[in-house]
């Protein structure tokens, strides 16, 4: 059988991080979740189709706020990632965080799906999350972040939703090592934690 090789229509994990910017293991975990579709050759190697990394290459240019330069370096601070549907509370995110008294880098996503796109792309330090979103929802997120061998076993996850903790339970429960809020947001117990989460950092440089 002949050796399948990268071509304008195929290509391999390593080319595909390569194309987008990101980290192998952050392609294999978008794989596994789904973001990029792939398949395995006969010796389990992964294939990506070409035509799936440009239309994630589209929507990230698509989703880049105006102005934004893909070139200029990340902002000091903490990296901070809002998954929540909801316009409304995101907007209320926005407002709030630039508010606080210490370096945040705010990031947003509106779905599971877009925010693994994201935590490949920032590495974020902590990401907060709501639960019930369409799409890929923030339990099917949470637990690919959660995998053994994802990578992003050390990243601070929080949860926000409006779901009681029965409720949380019934759909599965929450993995081990994530913190959950109910809504409507406490934002001042949020700044507490996330400010832990900054000194932290700041201690470890």
């Amino acid at each position: 059988m002949r050796k399948i090789s990268a071509n304008e229509d195929v290509m391999t994990t390593r080319e595909a991080g390569e194309t987008l910017g990101v980290a192998v293991r952050t392609i294999q975990l978008w794989v596994e979740a789904g973001v990029l579709p792939a398949w395995r050759t006969a010796g389990g190697h992964r294939r990506i189709a070409r035509s799936a990394v440009d239309k994630l290459m589209a929507e990230r240019r698509h989703e880049l706020s105006p102005g934004t330069n893909e070139d200029e370096p990340a902002l000091p601070g903490l990296r901070l990632l809002v998954v929540e549907d909801d316009p409304l509370l995101l907007r209320l995110f926005k407002g709030v965080v630039a508010t606080w008294n210490f370096p945040v880098d705010l990031v947003t996503a509106t779905n599971g799906f877009e925010g693994l796109v994201r935590i490949g792309e920032m590495r974020p330090d902590v990401v907060v999350s709501d639960l019930i979103m369409p799409g890929m929802d923030g339990f099917e997120m949470l637990r690919a972040l959660k995998k053994p061998g994802s990578g992003f076993a050390s990243l601070k996850l929080l949860v926000v939703s409006a779901l009681s903790a029965e409720e949380i339970e019934e759909r599965g429960g929450l993995p081990d090592g994530v913190s959950c809020f109910q809504k409507p947001v406490n934002f001042t117990k949020l700044e507490f934690l996330v400010h832990k989460y900054f000194t932290d950092k700041l201690a470890r440089a």
